[in-house]
């Protein structure tokens, strides 16, 4: 699931007049003895969310409900923000859409989302809060939790067989003792974390319960000082040491999944579908990949990871919005939720429909970690701090060329305040 970052320039602009468009859902019909006959509820998704026939399915037993029918129409992540940002201030928007998870609060704060709250009164009670977290802003919801991702470990089983290890590790402190193992027994390198993996990085503070921002008054500000945070760091720059990667590099740069199908790397941390780029260059690793929970501080509790992923909302400008509940109700029911977990190896929105993804070992392996992971900081301001040169980034390499992690905060600390504060 790769995810274009949201993009800084402009979106604050692009979606001043978003707010003016909202409420007005006066033309929505009631559910009556025919139901919605006769209107038609358009539905975007993006490209390679939901697969056809769940499509066709999820259409089919709506318009049995309801006697209305679904249009689903396919979006594509590049340029998504300024065409959702345009459609949301049009007469006629998507009546339901899909939006990136850390996308969702930029879009709440000018008023484009319809409030569902009753909607989460009603089927939302058991709703992983963690996964739910990205839905409310300003403690409304905004949004439905939709599907989700994380990062695993992807192992070679044969590097660690040869290493003479049997099990998988359960804690953090095993995890590095292993890849200790292999650098002493093997030749391959223990772990493939270049410098710059700032989503596993964002994990780790999650995971210490630290914040990247801190409110100062009426603005965010940098908390990249926080000891939590600083902990963090100091957890990736040990294991970092075990790895021949750049330190100013990040996953992409090269593809950390090319690297690993040359099969001289004991592991690395990344999506699932990373194995699919690894395999893709050398089809003859695939038969050694092997996967598990990124391990926390004790076997009880897995690693902080970053859940990225997509909800589902009802734009205010919507005039069916009743009509669009009634969609979000079978959407996001255990039987199509569970279905879409199953058949595209995402995180369900419920612990309890986990079981959907037995059998597929990337997604057992992340399954664990949605409960304790989190995302980066829900504010709309946070939206220009990803742009390159991103001054996350910047402040890891720096610790890891020798700065401390106070040194190296305080030197990207300008950088970072002036992002946040271009969208204040």
């Amino acid at each position: 699931m790769k995810r274009k970052l949201i993009a800084a320039i402009g979106i604050a602009g692009m979606m001043v007049s978003i707010a003016a468009c909202g409420g007005d859902s006066g033309d929505d019909k009631k559910a009556g003895a025919d139901g919605w006959a006769g209107e038609t509820l358009t539905v975007w998704v993006m490209d390679g969310s939901s697969p056809d026939q769940w499509q066709k399915d999820l259409a089919a037993e709506f318009e049995k409900k309801t006697k209305a029918k679904v249009k689903f129409e396919v979006q594509q992540w590049n340029g998504i923000q300024q065409k959702l940002t345009t459609a949301l201030s049009e007469e006629n928007p998507p009546d339901v859409f899909e939006i990136g998870n850390t996308q969702t609060p930029a879009y709440a704060k000018t008023g484009g989302l319809a409030d569902l709250g009753d909607l989460k009164k009603e089927i939302g009670a058991d709703w992983t809060e963690s996964l739910n977290e990205s839905s409310v802003y300003e403690g409304k919801q905004y949004a439905a939790p939709w599907y989700f991702a994380n990062r695993v470990v992807l192992y070679n089983k044969k590097i660690w067989a040869d290493a003479g290890i049997k099990e998988t590790p359960k804690t953090r402190d095993e995890f590095y003792k292993a890849l200790k193992t292999i650098g002493e027994k093997t030749d391959a390198e223990p772990i493939y974390l270049p410098g710059q993996n700032w989503y596993h990085f964002v994990g780790l503070v999650i995971g210490e319960g630290g914040e990247l921002v801190k409110k100062e008054g009426d603005k965010y500000v940098s908390n990249l000082d926080d000891p939590k945070v600083a902990a963090a760091m100091e957890t990736y720059k040990k294991f970092q040491a075990l790895s021949k990667a750049p330190k100013d590099k990040d996953e992409a740069t090269p593809q950390q999944g090319e690297v690993f199908a040359k099969g001289k790397t004991g592991a690395f941390i990344g999506m699932g579908w990373e194995a699919g780029i690894a395999t893709k260059a050398n089809p003859k690793i695939e038969k050694e990949i092997g996967y598990f929970t990124i391990p926390g501080a004790t076997a009880d509790k897995p690693e902080g990871v970053f859940l990225g992923g997509s909800n589902l909302a009802v734009a205010a400008g919507s005039k069916k919005q009743e009509l669009a509940k009634e969609f979000l109700k079978l959407a996001l029911s255990d039987k199509f939720e569970g279905r879409l977990a199953k058949l595209n190896g995402v995180i369900p929105n419920k612990e309890s429909l986990q079981s959907n993804l037995e059998g597929n070992a990337p997604a057992e392996a992340a399954a664990p970690a949605a409960a304790v992971g989190g995302t980066t900081p829900l504010i709309p301001e946070w939206a220009a701090v990803e742009n390159e040169p991103n001054p996350v980034k910047t402040y890891m390499t720096a610790v890891l060329n020798g700065k401390s992690p106070a040194e190296a905060a305080k030197q990207v600390e300008d950088e970072f305040n002036k992002r946040l504060a271009q969208q204040q």
